[in-house]
């Protein structure tokens, strides 16, 4: 078995029929070549065990979230050798770490409100698109113009998945005055023909907060915008699709933080959530 060639295949395999992004495929490539360095190979009867205990000993000094990550890709890679490859192999040293689920910080709105404002036409249309429709900045990054209609615009996402988001009035009205003054081009965001990148679009975003003393990200805006319709009504199902969620157990975490909001201000508004008196 050339395990080489056949992490090369599964790259592949996410790359060109699972949809996944450069992005995304580079994320499980990276700890899949490092398996290959520390990796012991041996044979079991007809079956093949890969043993990663060398492995672990190596990133053991790596955060938990790095370690289960890590892990996770290499799971991926051995799921497809069974199940596409029908190659049986079983995985040694794979325990799971328990990693503690973090809450999404969200911003304020007022910060991202007076943004907005200072933001010109090319810059405020990004940060539009990013809180008021929840986007991830790989999304943003080559989307075409032909994507965007009177109404609606299609995103392509993860996995090859499309959904159909509406354009609120703020957004339609940031396009119109963007495309005024850019009205040429294939791509939304281009420089010279090209599409601007996922890290060229993340400094633009990180640099307008930074001008204002905010340290925020896209991933933030992202955040707020679930966050946001939560604390203002909307349905926890009606937000999951939005963000292009696969299950609506991803959405849960912006419930959690709900939760989290809630009893911090009773802590600080109620009469009776006071330090006791002695």
């Amino acid at each position: 078995m050339n395990l080489p060639d056949l992490v090369d295949d599964f790259l592949e395999y996410l790359f060109r029929i699972r949809g996944y992004s450069e992005e995304t495929v580079k994320t499980y490539e990276i700890p899949l070549r490092q398996m290959l360095q520390y990796l012991r190979v041996r044979e079991e009867g007809e079956r093949t065990v890969l043993d990663i205990v060398p492995l672990r000993r190596v990133i053991a000094a790596n955060s938990r979230r790095t370690v289960a990550k890590k892990l996770s890709a290499i799971r991926s890679f051995v799921r497809y050798l069974r199940d596409q490859r029908g190659i049986p192999v079983a995985l040694e040293g794979d325990d799971s770490v328990k990693v503690p689920q973090t809450l999404p910080k969200p911003l304020e709105e007022r910060y991202i409100f007076e943004v907005l404002d200072a933001a010109e036409p090319m810059e405020r249309l990004l940060l539009y698109l990013l809180y008021g429709l929840g986007l991830r900045i790989g999304e943003l990054a080559g989307l075409e113009r032909d994507r965007i209609a009177q109404e609606w615009i299609l995103v392509h996402g993860k996995g090859g998945k499309s959904r159909q988001l509406p354009l609120p009035p703020r957004v339609k009205e940031a396009l119109r005055t963007y495309l005024a003054v850019s009205p040429s081009g294939r791509y939304l965001f281009e420089k010279g023909g090209v599409p601007l990148n996922a890290a060229q679009l993340r400094y633009r975003v990180s640099k307008l907060f930074k001008a204002r003393g905010i340290k925020a990200t896209p991933h933030q805006l992202r955040h707020s915008f679930a966050t946001h319709l939560l604390e203002h009504g909307a349905r926890i199902a009606d937000v999951s699709e939005l963000l292009g969620h696969a299950s609506m157990a991803t959405t849960q975490i912006y419930t959690k933080l709900g939760s989290v909001k809630k009893r911090e201000e009773y802590m600080k508004a109620h009469p009776l959530a006071g330090k006791s008196e002695e």
